[in-house]
């Protein structure tokens, strides 16, 4: 069973044209710069926008199809503003009642479940007005929880925060996301957003589709790479934790060797999602010696993308995965790197940055101490 969305949109200058099925399964990453359509997509997903033309079906539920137009309030959407839109006149308690009143006889989470989910507890007396942005999101993600929804979309709920608000979130965020059994249709123009939480991924650029597919394999394709922009490019990969060391680094095994980490607090066993950016990986033929850098892994490279300027992109095979590296258009020549040749891949301490680091879906959040 899919999302199936087939509509059109003209307003102003603006046209949203999208054909598209999306996936009833875990997170689907809606990405692209602002102004490309993200927002208005999920406002017409919703039923907020009367003004679009086409098709839009949950499943066998057509919720737009030429004269018929189901009432956002009947689709069975949770919806997640940018803003919050917390009632404000209602305490945190209050909110989260207000939706479990909605969602009476639906088969919806329970009250204690989200709030344990999201660490509600310490807020339910508090008065919206008094909460951080970070915990007014928490609030809000709950409510629409609570509310049994179908389908879960989410517009930007980081975009308004600082650094700090969003390592706070963000736990709670793949938490959700973990253990939600709901999909999610995830809104943002932040890869590292969408590379810790989707699994799938949509990529829109002035109102169209440019590609759609799954996450890991998107990101680590150097055809995508103009579409994420050339200094937010990476691959995701897995790690599993099989060591914590007294020096107060943890040990990864990967499908192509080993990885050292700054101390991540999850048992031995856990398994992790890296995000490795193209722009912190070095590439030498041989093994480099003497170096201080920890994470070295042989690669083979499989592709090498050229761009008009200076710049190009080589992808990599590092054991079972798939590994992008940005380099100059010299220095692949210098290395006589095409498809085919073998390298040693040096990844920069900053490529394995807190904020890279996350867990694949159906496990729980772990973070860095």
């Amino acid at each position: 069973m899919a999302l199936s969305v087939d509509i059109r949109l003209n307003h102003g200058d603006f046209s949203l044209q999208v054909a598209q099925a999306f996936a009833l399964t875990g997170v689907t990453g809606l990405f692209g710069p602002s102004g490309s359509g993200k927002s208005t997509l999920l406002r017409v997903i919703a039923g907020l926008e009367g003004r679009a033309r086409g098709r839009v079906a949950m499943g066998p539920e057509i919720w737009q199809d030429g004269g018929k137009h189901v009432p956002p309030h009947r689709r069975g959407v949770g919806y997640v503003f940018q803003d919050t839109r917390l009632f404000p006149h209602l305490g945190v308690r209050g909110n989260l009642d207000y939706a479990l009143h909605r969602a009476r006889g639906l088969d919806g989470p329970g009250l204690d479940e989200v709030i344990d989910a999201l660490d509600l507890g310490p807020l339910l007396a508090r008065r919206t007005a008094d909460l951080s942005g970070g915990e007014k999101q928490r609030v809000a993600i709950g409510r629409a929880l609570l509310a049994a929804p179908k389908l879960l979309l989410m517009d930007e709920p980081l975009a308004a925060l600082d650094e700090a608000r969003k390592a706070e979130i963000l736990p709670y965020l793949e938490r959700l996301c973990d253990q939600s059994r709901v999909p999610i249709l995830y809104v943002s123009h932040s890869v590292t957003e969408v590379a810790r939480l989707a699994q799938h991924m949509v990529v829109l650029r002035e109102g169209r589709v440019l590609r759609a597919g799954p996450a890991a394999e998107l990101l680590s394709d150097p055809e995508a790479v103009p579409m994420v922009g050339s200094r937010e490019a990476g691959a995701v990969i897995e790690a599993r934790i099989v060591a914590q060391h007294a020096d107060g680094l943890t040990e990864l095994a990967v499908s192509a060797g080993t990885l050292f980490l700054p101390r991540i607090d999850a048992a031995i066993g856990a398994t992790l999602r890296l995000r490795i950016p193209a722009q912190d990986v070095i590439l030498a033929r041989a093994r480099p010696e003497g170096l201080s850098a920890l994470n070295i892994l042989p690669v083979v490279v499989t592709e090498v993308r050229e761009g008009e300027g200076p710049g190009a992109v080589v992808q990599l095979q590092a054991g079972s995965d798939l590994v992008l590296a940005r380099l100059t258009r010299r220095s692949v020549a210098a290395l006589g790197l095409k498809p085919g040749v073998a390298a040693h891949a040096v990844l920069k301490s900053v490529a394995l940055a807190k904020s890279d680091i996350g867990t694949p879906h159906g496990l729980k959040g772990v973070s860095l101490t």
